[in-house]
C-alpha cells in the first residue's frame, strides 16, 4: 500500500486533531508536523486529551501513527563546536525527543548540521559527539532520522559516506536511521534517473533499513546544483516519471512518503500532488 502524506500545520489551539484535519483534507494517509515554529524555540504545552483524540480520528481513517513522522527544527545544529551554540542544540534535540515521545511518535528527522567552516571532518565529529550525548540520556525508543542534505553552504550529510561516518561513530546505533530527500539528493549529485544504482550505494554503506522516510520533492536545480530548493511535482528537473520510479520502488514501499512541495499561490498544493502520484502509482 501507497503510504503518502504531506508536511502539515501544527497549532496551539487545535494540537495534533488539527494536524491529522489537514492530512485528511488531502487524501493522505500519513503526515509529518514540527511540534512548534522550525524557526524559534517557543514550544505550546502537549494536550493528552487532544493528541488521545487526534488518535481516535487516525484510527478511524486509517492513519497508522508508526507511519507518521515529526521533523526538529532548524535551529538545531549539532555540527557546531561553539559551547554555548552545541549546548543548546543538544538541550533542545533532548526536549523535542521527550515531546515526539510524548505524542507516541517513532521518527524524528533531523538535519545533521552546518560546519560554519570549521570543516567536514569537525562537523561529523561535533556531531557524533552531540548524538551520543542526547542519546546516552535519553530512554525513549524514537528514532532520530538523519537526512540526506543537498550539499548547501558548509552543509554535513550531502553524501552517503559523510551519512555513514555520523553513524559509525554512534554507541546507540539503533535509534539512528536516515530520511532520503529526493530534491537534496539530485543537489548533491546523485541521479535518480539510475535510482536503482543509488539504493545499491546507499545499501552498500549503510543498509536499505535504515531508510524510515523519503521527502517526495522535485527540484528547482541541476543535478549537483548544491542548492536546495524544492519545486513542485512534475514541475522541476527530476520530474515526475522519475519520482513515480522512487515511490514505486519495490524495497521502499512500507516507507512513508511526505510531500514538502511549495505553496502555489499561498495554497497547499498537496492534495492535487497525492491524487496525481496515487493515479501512476501500483503500490
Amino acid at each position: 500500500m501507497l503510504i503518502i502524506g504531506s508536511h502539515v500545520g501544527y497549532k496551539k489551539d487545535s494540537g495534533l486533531v488539527g494536524s491529522v484535519k489537514e492530512a485528511l483534507s488531502y487524501n493522505a494517509n500519513t503526515f509529518m508536523f514540527y511540534t512548534g515554529a522550525p524557526q524559534n524555540t517557543v514550544r505550546s504545552s502537549i494536550d493528552l486529551d487532544n493528541v488521545k483524540e487526534a488518535y481516535k480520528l487516525m484510527e478511524e481513517n486509517n492513519i497508522n501513527k508508526d507511519n507518521v513522522i515529526v521533523h526538529a527544527p532548524y535551529i538545531i545544529n549539532l555540527a557546531n563546536s561553539d559551547e554555548s551554540k552545541f549546548n543548546f542544540s543538544c538541550n533542545f534535540l533532548s526536549e523535542e525527543l521527550k515531546r515526539v515521545n510524548t505524542f507516541g511518535m517513532k521518527y524524528l528527522v533531523l538535519h545533521p548540521g552546518s560546519h560554519v567552516g570549521l570543516g567536514v571532518d569537525e562537523g561529523i565529529s561535533n556531531i557524533v559527539k552531540a548524538l551520543n550525548l542526547v542519546l546516552s540520556k535519553d530512554d525513549s525508543n524514537v528514532m532520530i532520522l538523519l537526512e540526506t542534505m543537498a550539499g548547501k553552504g558548509s552543509e554535513v550529510g550531502r553524501t552517503f559516506e559523510e551519512l555513514k561516518r555520523i553513524i559509525d561513530g554512534v554507541s546507540k546505533k539503533e535509534r539512528i536511521g536516515i530520511c532520503l530527500d529526493t530534491c537534496h539528493l539530485n543537489d548533491a549529485g546523485y541521479d535518480l534517473n539510475n535510482f536503482d544504482d543509488v539504493l545499491d550505494e546507499f545499501d552498500k554503506l549503510i543498509g536499505i533499513d535504515k531508510i524510515k522516510c523519503i521527502h517526495i520533492n522535485d527540484s528547482k536545480n541541476t543535478l549537483s546544483s548544491h542548492k536546495d530548493r524544492h519545486e513542485n511535482i512534475g514541475k522541476g528537473t527530476i520530474g515526475l516519471d522519475t519520482l513515480i520510479k522512487v515511490i514505486n520502488n519495490p524495497i521502499l514501499k512500507d516507507v512513508p512518503k511526505i510531500l514538502e512541495t511549495p505553496y502555489i499561490d499561498g495554497v497547499a498544493p498537496y492534495k492535487e500532488e497525492i491524487a496525481l502520484i496515487k493515479k501512476n502509482t501500483h503500490i
